[in-house]
């Protein structure tokens, strides 16, 4: 099959403009194309340090268009690059022609065939949806990236992609069975003979000798095309050659890929060394213990019996996961090996010839889980592992595995002679090391040819030094626009001139993905680090950033944890209910690294910011999710301010940010008649209009004012004795949910403990700060500083209640404020569940109780809530822990614009949660989940102290409000 027949690039004069070609995209059929401002910032680069302004993102919804947008790119001579989730580190998937998302439209396993093992896919499914229905029949696709949550199986094809696992299954091309792909010269090939498998036989029967010595020398001898697999004697798998071509080749259409039995007994070895040099020099007796030859050429299918992964990590990247929350036990060492079986049988002889300094056998499943998710977020947290971001650009090197102690030692002397750092990782039982490296981009402004300089220097002598070991400089990312103009360091003339070959004979007009592995760019070039930025002056501190509102937001480095489909966290609830890239963390990171060092995108006021950030719920849910620390929440607060309030304004305020955005003083304006202002709002009409005036969605219910607020309930309630615990009254829980408080007081109470109830003001600003009105909430939360400090400073424990507002506390009073008692007042105030904790309080009987708990956003991002889990279990009770957002998030939910993608975020979790759990206690500590929970389940929903006081004894009970 052949697609039409054009004359090429030339007879355009060198490309349609971008009318024309959106014109033409859409008459092909074509319908989902877009050339605005907002799309093409969001996919000007994927996860590497390259920026590319494409014309049009192209999102095919079938097959049929995807060759159509082929047929377009070779009518007008425009070149086309194909993306899947945009995660590839090497520069892979950005062009400056067509981008093609694959990851929106072509998504679906189109079959699976248990008794062949095998499933046939389109190009942009994401490998864990493959894998969970392959799952379903006791099957697996074996090889799992790090970023297998998300990444595509076309996207995997592209680079050949390998993970963690390949020691056991193999890369990519290992379990590609057939494919079925458009070459860019209009051919459509699904196996057999044809004008390009032709050409490219003769080719490769025309250099016998220098493929066979060339290629396939070792398993991750990725960079380059594969000619090994094109020898009569490998079979010339046509498939397996294009697997790895990243694009250049030709486009996928649809693949048959190798399922393999689904292992369920693996056990995991965790072995220390004094450093990670120690840990790779132990690699080639660990292979040999195993029975997995050091030297395996590549295609082999299967390598160790029962060795699956042999992985290393640097103790700087565990220790940033520490940081932020337990880590389980690892045996003493600076860098590990993760070992993983499936024969038990190999754990002894593995440990006794692995010469560590100690070791650990994990049994528990929970554990090793927990240890793979630090594997997993590795490129990420290495981005954060150096005081100076660390960087991809050098970060896929491969050699064979008897030589990586001695690579990784002449790398760290690279490392040093050039003033770098780096933090190695990744896939020592195949040679492969990751690594992040601090490259100085610094002195952008002054002298923007330093970096790049620099740069350059240091990765030339890397792929000599790379040379001398027979490595290969990518491993398993491709070699993108990172790596293709050091191939000549790699191969010899004659092996690129086969690459030269092979690329004409697929495609002679030189349309797919150019720049790439064939005449490629310089690696210095159009590298987003070396940009200047925008001297935006934030009022926030941004103090992890050095005060750089353009450090902030380009902490994301596009690793995409944010848009994967099943996630179990928060980040990022608004991807999960549109799937638009735009309404995702990496997505918003773009436009905003776009709004402070791009051409694009004008400034913050620009209208593609506040598309990009409509949908941001800031939920904080990035601040604790993503690997790289964004926090989209500040970053949209400082945007807000910067648009409505900064030096170069250029919008007036919506009336909700009035209304809204300032609810705590009409909550105090509106206490003394509140029981009035409540039966006013039970009348429709007079409900319409408040809710129009205030710019709330006509289907929202008002949350009811407090008939007496907290701090006048309990006015007088304990004399003037000094108590042996202080509430802290915020807004939310003083004026619409004060029984929380009483519920809190009555249990302290029946332990025996004074509790008196802070009577001064002390809002922490929550509303203000969402909405970017930060003027006045800096001045609000110094305020409740100055407040709140004599009663943290007295060493008694001051308890918050609501958990939005605390969470406020420690993570925004600081970013507010250089008053150095915000930080005290940030970690002494405490939630209910960490006080328990402390206080040691006898726990209420819970058995038998089923509780379903929507923790709030804020506080699975800044508080946790892992001892509320673990007060609630040990009281008896079984937990079920709803992921994800509520959907409400303040102001947010009850926005006009926000209802129909308020209440998809809740049906993503929180609403099929409650649906399958009637009969259970609905646990919702803040105000939003409750609002939302009443607005759209009718439930009851409880505070874990109000849960506590219910089964306090009769007589130990008070009255609550």
């Amino acid at each position: 099959m052949h697609l039409p027949d054009h004359a090429g690039p030339d007879s355009t004069s060198g490309g349609a403009g971008v009318g024309d070609l959106l014109g033409e995209l859409r008459r092909r059929g074509v319908t989902d194309v877009d050339d605005s401002v907002l799309t093409r910032a969001l996919y000007s680069t994927d996860a590497s340090l390259y920026r590319v302004l494409p014309q049009v993102v192209a999102r095919p919804r079938h097959t049929d268009e995807l060759l159509a947008v082929l047929d377009v790119a070779r009518a007008s001579g425009t070149p086309l690059t194909m993306r899947g989730a945009g995660t590839s580190i090497a520069g892979n998937a950005v062009g400056p022609g067509i981008v093609v998302d694959t990851s929106r439209h072509l998504g679906r396993v189109l079959e699976i065939d248990a008794e062949a093992r095998t499933a046939r896919v389109e190009p942009g499914v994401v490998h864990a949806t493959l894998q969970q229905q392959a799952q379903a029949q006791g099957l697996r696709f074996g090889p799992d990236p790090s970023t297998h949550t998300r990444c595509t199986i076309g996207g995997m094809i592209g680079n050949n992609a390998c993970g963690s696992r390949a020691l056991g299954y193999g890369r990519t091309s290992d379990n590609v069975e057939s494919l079925r792909v458009a070459f860019g010269t209009g051919e459509v090939w699904s196996g057999g003979g044809g004008a390009v498998a032709d050409g490219l036989a003769a080719i490769t029967d025309a250099s016998l000798e220098h493929v066979r010595t060339s290629f396939g020398r070792f398993t991750r001898q990725v960079s380059g095309y594969a000619m090994e697999q094109l020898l009569p004697e490998n079979g010339r798998r046509l498939d397996r050659f294009l697997t790895g071509s990243e694009g250049t080749l030709g486009l996928v259409l649809d693949a048959t890929v190798r399922l393999v039995v689904d292992e369920t007994s693996r056990q995991l070895v965790v072995l220390g060394y004094p450093s990670m040099v120690e840990a790779a020099d132990a690699v080639p007796a660990l292979l040999a213990a195993a029975g997995t030859p050091v030297d395996s050429p590549a295609g082999m299918e299967t390598a160790g019996a029962g060795l699956v992964a042999c992985e290393g990590i640097d103790a700087r990247i565990v220790d940033l996961v520490r940081a932020r929350g337990a880590v389980p036990d690892l045996p003493r060492g600076a860098g590990w090996l993760f070992v993983e079986v499936t024969d038990p049988g190999l754990v002894a002889p593995l440990v006794a010839v692995s010469g560590a300094l100690d070791h650990r056998l994990v049994t528990d499943p929970r554990e090793a889980a927990a240890l793979w998710r630090i594997r997993e977020d590795g490129a990420g947290l290495a981005a954060r592992s150096t005081q100076r971001q660390a960087l991809s650009g050098w970060e896929d090197a491969a050699v064979p595995p008897d030589r990586l102690g001695a690579w990784l030692r002449d790398f760290d002397a690279l490392l040093l002679e050039h003033g770098l750092q780096g933090v190695p990782y990744g896939h020592f039982g195949d040679g492969c090391v990751h690594v992040r490296i601090d490259f100085d981009f610094t002195d952008r402004e002054s002298d923007a040819a330093a970096g790049p300089r620099r740069f350059r220097a240091f990765v030339e002598d890397c792929a000599r030094e790379l040379s001398k070991h027979g490595g290969s400089l990518s491993g398993e990312h491709g070699d993108g626009r990172a790596r293709s103009e050091l191939l000549t360091h790699m191969y010899d003339e004659e092996s690129l001139r086969l690459f030269r070959a092979a690329k004409a004979v697929c495609d002679p007009d030189g349309l797919l993905n150019p720049g790439v592995l064939v005449d490629p760019d310089p690696f210095d070039a159009s590298l987003r680090p070396a940009r200047p930025r925008a001297g935006v002056r934030p009022l926030l501190r941004l103090a992890h950033d050095g005060g750089s509102f353009g450090d902030a937001v380009h902490r994301c480095t596009g690793v995409g944890k944010c848009v994967a489909p099943s996630a179990t966290g928060v980040m990022c609830p608004s991807w999960q209910a549109t799937r638009d890239e735009k309404d995702s963390t990496r997505g918003r990171a773009r436009v905003l690294q776009e709004a402070v060092d791009g051409s694009l995108v004008g400034g913050l006021g620009d209208p593609a910011v506040s598309e990009a950030l409509d949908l941001c719920l800031a939920c904080k849910g990035c601040a604790s999710d993503c690997p790289t620390g964004v926090d989209m929440a500040t970053y949209k607060a400082e945007a807000l301010h910067q648009k409505y309030d900064g030096p170069d304004a250029t919008a007036r305020r919506p009336r909700s940010h009035y209304l809204l955005g300032r609810l705590p003083r009409w909550a105090a304006l509106a206490a003394p008649v509140a029981p009035v202002a409540n039966a006013m709002m039970r009348l429709r009409p007079v409900a319409s209009a408040a809710r129009a005036s205030a710019g709330i969605d006509q289907r929202r219910s008002i949350p009811a004012f407090a008939p007496k607020t907290l701090r006048r309930t309990t006015r007088g309630r304990g004399g003037d004795r000094a108590p042996d615990v202080w509430v802290w009254a915020d807004s939310f829980t003083d004026h619409f949910f004060p029984r929380s408080g009483l519920a809190a007081i009555e249990v302290l109470e029946a332990a025996g403990l004074r509790v008196r109830v802070i009577s001064d003001d002390a809002c922490c600003a929550l509303t203000w700060i969402t909405t970017g009105q930060l003027d006045k909430a800096r001045a609000i939360m110094e305020r409740t500083v100055a407040t709140l400090a004599p009663y943290v400073a007295s060493g008694v424990p001051v308890v918050g209640l609501e958990p939005s507002c605390l969470a406020t506390l420690r993570s925004d009073a600081t970013e507010l404020t250089a008053d150095p008692r915000a930080a005290e007042v940030a970690g002494g105030v405490l939630t209910f569940a960490e006080l328990a904790t402390r206080l040691d309080l006898p726990l209420p009987d819970l058995t038998g109780v089923e509780v379903v708990a929507q923790p709030h956003c804020h506080q699975h991002a800044v508080l946790g809530w892992e001892a509320d889990r673990s007060l609630l279990e040990r009281a008896g009770a079984s937990v079920t822990k709803v992921s994800g957002c509520c959907g409400l998030a303040g102001n947010f939910g009850m926005e006009k614009g926000h209802y129909e993608v308020s209440v998809a975020v809740a049906e993503t979790h929180l609403l099929p949660a409650v649906r399958s759990h009637p009969d259970a206690v609905v646990l919702a500590d803040g105000m939003s989940c409750r609002v939302q929970l009443d607005d759209l389940a009718d439930v009851p929903t409880m505070h874990l102290a109000e849960l506590w006081a219910s089964r306090l004894p009769a007589g130990a009970r008070g009255d609550r409000a």
